[in-house]
């Protein structure tokens, strides 16, 4: 939040939060479990935490247990301290992904394919310029970064 404040907005992993609400299932048969989850899974999508949350809150663990025995009540914590970052339908219908996994991959050929070429290595100032040019590239602003920056030379040069 501290590089881009108001002008991004944030999501919570939902694979991430699926473990939670995986280890708060219902215990019983297998068949009850992945049907449960499968419907906290869809109530997310749509924005319906708050069913969720009473669906969880209706078995919460009593207190005295600890965090480690009492998966619902975690579960419950985790959502209730992100509220603000279950905003999935919109992820979703601005066709956005709602999980880390393409973020994850993305590093195999966004940075090991150009930092960990064989003999090469280097300093963190070059290989964070050398990221910050690869990412312009994975997001078509290749064209305009260039043409900005030259708009730029040119003002300087013409103010000297």
């Amino acid at each position: 939040m501290r590089l881009f404040g108001e002008r991004a907005s944030y999501l919570i992993d939902f694979y991430h939060l699926c473990e939670y609400l995986a280890a708060a299932a219902p215990r019983g048969n297998e068949q009850q479990q992945k049907k449960w989850l499968k419907q906290q899974k869809q109530a997310l999508k749509k924005n319906q935490v708050f069913q969720v949350l009473n669906d969880l809150s209706n078995r919460l663990e009593p207190e005295h247990l600890a965090d480690k025995f009492a998966p619902v009540r975690v579960g419950v914590r985790y959502i209730k301290n992100r509220l603000e970052y279950m905003n999935y339908k919109a992820a979703i219908d601005a066709d956005l992904p709602i999980g880390s996994g393409k973020i994850e991959s993305a590093h195999r050929y966004v940075i090991q394919e150009r930092l960990k070429l064989a003999g090469s290595w280097w300093t963190v100032e070059n290989a964070d310029n050398m990221l910050a040019l690869r990412i312009l590239r994975v997001n078509n602003d290749w064209q305009s970064y260039w043409l900005n920056l030259s708009n730029e030379y040119s003002s300087i040069i013409k103010a000297v």
